[in-house]
């Protein structure tokens, strides 16, 4: 595997963690802003993904529909769950990230918080399986 490859594999993989601080580390502070982050951690590790496989895109919507149908459906690797999970969140980066009138609730937020953690955890140990960084 081409060395560039694996620098842009690794550092996705640690963007992806470092949102997930973020967001843990704002929440008592900015739930627009945990939102965001919780979203990008998802993103992150998905782009990570998408490298290894040699799919590049910097579309999000077209990024949700490569890794659901490459990995949910076609492939079967993750639980459909996962998709649910990356839907909501990218649904809701964009609720709270666009439309001024609406605010996040902190329990939703908690909630979303947990379901990113479970989803960049369970795709960054397909990853590590595959490649060793």
């Amino acid at each position: 595997m081409m060395q560039h490859k694996k620098i842009l594999i690794k550092n996705s993989i640690e963007k992806a963690d470092e949102a997930l601080v973020d967001a843990q580390n704002n929440i008592n502070l900015s739930l627009r802003l945990v939102q965001n982050r919780i979203y990008y951690a998802v993103f992150y590790i998905v782009l990570a993904l998408s490298y290894l496989d040699g799919f590049a895109t910097g579309k999000h919507h077209q990024l949700m529909g490569w890794f659901n149908r490459e990995y949910i459906y076609k492939n079967k690797i993750f639980d459909v769950k996962l998709k649910s999970i990356y839907r909501t969140l990218l649904s809701n980066r964009e609720k709270f990230d666009y439309n001024v009138s609406k605010n996040p609730e902190k329990d939703k937020v908690e909630k979303d918080f947990e379901d990113a953690k479970f989803f960049v955890e369970t795709v960054k140990n397909h990853i590590l399986k595959r490649i060793p960084l």
